[in-house]
């Protein structure tokens, strides 16, 4: 009984949280990109994404031992989709490089002219090009970095639009603890940002800066007997902005709240995979198939079904070759 009321209890405070930050500068960034990693709630900072190597915890590229790539799309409700496309390899002996591009986006938005009549549709897109580098400095322990350009384009008129652009950092470890568990810690979205000028839409207008959520996170994964368990808690830190003699000092010193996630894996004959989860806020599960195309066990495809606290859905697929 007591086991349920703090499962319970740990669902419920991470639901509000996510209502909180969910709606900050970076979303996209935020929401989990590939079908196996949603399905399994996303708690994949000590673990290998196929689909996206460097996305949950850079450090991963200097233990590939293949070239991957991966492409992923979902369609979520509102007319909202996410896609994601990366490529990842090792670089002998010791290190590993990737790079990818994220997108995030809501179309068909319904245009209207100052009497109320119907315009054009528009659509808003926020961009992200991902460059990753990592260094294995001992055969157990790696340490990597996601260099992000980031570019946020908001519609005004049919044919006028401000547009956002940045960078931002992500700092990763990994750390091999034995033959079937991993550890991992994981620092996104360190001086992220976006950038914008109003001076040309409004009279008050001018240049400010919008800063993402910084997330701090511990992971682990554990493979025993064909069941996969990974894990990972997210500390979150909100930016505070503070006057001192006429300048602004912008900090992520305020904590905004902890973001749990927690998923499971079974593998059925090393070929069929059937997954469930839990994190940011949505409850998940998924199937996964994994097949020869030109070699042995090189490709996957990947399917998750996800709900969260809204009864939003949302429906991702994503196909992941190695070579």
């Amino acid at each position: 009984m007591m086991k349920k009321i703090i499962v319970y209890s740990i669902m419920i405070i991470s639901i509000a949280y996510t209502q909180e930050w969910g709606g900050q500068s970076g979303g996209f960034l935020r929401m989990g990109l590939t079908a196996r990693s949603l399905a399994m709630g996303g708690g994949f900072t000590a673990e290998l994404d196929q689909n996206f190597p460097a996305f949950h915890n850079p450090a991963w590229s200097a233990f590939l031992q293949r070239r991957h790539f991966g492409s992923s799309y979902t369609n979520l409700t509102l007319d909202r989709r996410l896609a994601a496309t990366s490529f990842a390899m090792s670089l002998p002996p010791t290190a590993g490089l990737g790079v990818a591009w994220v997108y995030g986006g809501v179309s068909d938005i319904q245009g209207r002219y100052s009497t109320g009549m119907k315009s054009s549709k528009m659509q808003t897109g926020e961009n992200a090009l991902i460059v990753t580098f990592a260094q294995r400095f001992v055969p157990w322990l790696s340490i990597g970095a996601n260099f992000k350009i980031l570019r946020y384009d908001l519609p005004i008129t049919e044919s006028d639009q401000v547009s956002g652009s940045g960078i931002g950092f992500d700092i990763g470890i990994l750390v091999k603890t034995g033959s079937n568990s991993t550890f991992g810690i994981m620092v996104q979205d360190l001086s992220s940002n976006y950038q914008w000028d109003t001076n040309e839409l409004y009279a008050q207008g001018g240049p400010y800066k919008e800063e993402f959520p910084t997330i701090y996170r511990i992971g682990s994964r554990f493979e025993r007997k064909g069941l996969l368990f990974v894990w990972d808690l997210g500390i979150i830190t909100d930016l505070e902005i503070r006057d001192r003699d006429g300048y602004d000092i912008s900090i992520h010193s305020t904590y905004s709240g902890v973001l749990p996630r927690v998923g499971i894996e079974y593998g059925f004959l090393e070929q069929y995979f059937f997954r469930g989860g839990y994190g940011n806020g949505r409850t998940a599960f998924g199937v996964g198939y994994e097949y020869g195309l030109f070699n042995s066990r090189d490709s996957n495809i990947d399917y998750a079904f996800s709900l969260d606290w809204a009864s939003q859905t949302a429906h991702t697929i994503s196909y992941a070759f190695s070579f």
